[in-house]
């Protein structure tokens, strides 16, 4: 399909749900992707998208992205270490050159920028308060971002998301190798969105998001992590994990997977409806109800 005439798009950071955005987008935008390896190319090329070589962490490879889009998506997570999101201030510099023709950008950050509420309901009126260094990265960006869109007149949706799942992205290998959950008592709330929801509500973003506007994009759902695991050991007909006290399971898991399960919190999605897209899987339940019990 011809693509030139059509109104230009830009995603930084196509992986998975990147690349669901773009084969949605194609359609009716001319997609560009950027990416860090060359090897990449013909993936992109295969669901319609132009690559664009560039690294996030090398402000000189950037160069060519100033003014190509009107549109923008940053899916692109943070460095792995630091306080800071240096790879979004990086992009915003070279946004910032000569006359920049975006206007929309769609930033997909996450809810662990809320920290622990201790199993509270937070909306996106609660204000952020991260504990751990990538969640401090992703305020950071958002910050940046708010900053860089009001001084330039772009309208900025920042997309805030919980765990992801789909089909190849189910927690199987961790529930085979029998790695403990907490006791119920103790176990903390985890919120999810499947990815192509996830993807089409993206997609929904560029037509429906409103200025400067913050939306928890969850599926609403008030599962604890445990009773997630659970839920997929029964649909594969897999033994449940054993359940931990916390202080034991502290120090048998990593600390990135102990910070994950130490913050608990249940988040609203009543902002979700903005963007005129339903859920076809509002609950891992229904999602796992689709899915054969052998992997």
């Amino acid at each position: 399909m011809q693509s030139f005439g059509k109104p230009r798009i830009l995603i930084i950071g196509c992986g998975d749900i990147g690349l669901r955005v773009a084969k949605q987008l194609v359609r009716s935008y001319r997609v560009f992707a950027l990416t860090s390896q060359k090897m990449r190319f013909q993936e992109l090329r295969a669901v319609g998208a132009t690559p664009i070589l560039g690294d996030l962490d090398k402000p000189e490879s950037l160069w060519r992205l100033s003014g190509l889009a009107e549109t923008l998506i940053h899916l692109a997570p943070p460095q792995n270490a630091g306080h800071r999101d240096c790879r979004t201030r990086n992009l915003i510099r070279i946004l910032s050159q000569g006359s920049s023709t975006v206007r929309c950008l769609i930033y997909v950050s996450t809810t662990g920028v809320y920290g622990d509420h201790g199993g509270g309901r937070v909306s996106e009126s609660t204000p952020v308060n991260p504990q751990s260094e990538r969640a401090k990265r992703r305020v950071d960006a958002e910050n940046s971002l708010r900053f860089w869109a009001l001084s330039h007149g772009v309208a900025l949706t920042i997309l805030r998301v919980p765990g992801i799942y789909a089909l190849d992205r189910l927690p199987l290998e961790r529930i085979r190798s029998r790695t403990p959950a907490l006791l119920p008592a103790q176990d903390a709330y985890s919120n999810h969105i499947q990815s192509d929801d996830l993807a089409r509500l993206v997609c929904a973003a560029v037509y429906h998001g409103k200025p400067q506007r913050v939306i928890n994009t969850c599926d609403g759902g008030e599962t604890k992590m445990g009773d997630y695991f659970d839920e997929v050991a029964d649909a594969y007909g897999l033994e449940r994990p054993p359940r931990l006290p916390a202080e034991e399971l502290e120090k048998i898991v990593s600390p990135m997977l102990w910070s994950f399960m130490r913050e608990s919190r249940r988040v609203t999605n009543t902002r979700l409806k903005e963007l005129k897209t339903p859920l076809r899987y509002p609950s891992v339940a229904e999602f796992l109800k689709t899915i054969s019990k052998n992997p």
